[in-house]
């Protein structure tokens, strides 16, 4: 290894913005079973297939009707 380096040239991570940032999130078992299941058929990992579901649900600006019963 050198003793040092020239970061005078280096350029910023064109990328950082769509890092995915790790985050707690309380889901039912039954979603968490569709999930895994849909997993195992398409071969994607349950988390990302949950995270693609999110973001296309954000990206078309999808709203949850709530009907709350009195």
């Amino acid at each position: 290894m050198r003793k040092e380096y020239d970061f005078s040239k280096a350029e910023r991570n064109p990328y950082v913005k769509r890092l995915k940032k790790a985050v707690t999130i309380r889901l039912e078992p039954d979603v968490i079973h569709y999930f895994k299941s849909l997993s195992t058929e398409t071969g994607i990992p349950y988390q990302n297939l949950i995270n693609l579901y999110l973001v296309d649900c954000a990206k078309e600006g999808r709203r949850l009707e709530l009907n709350w019963k009195q």
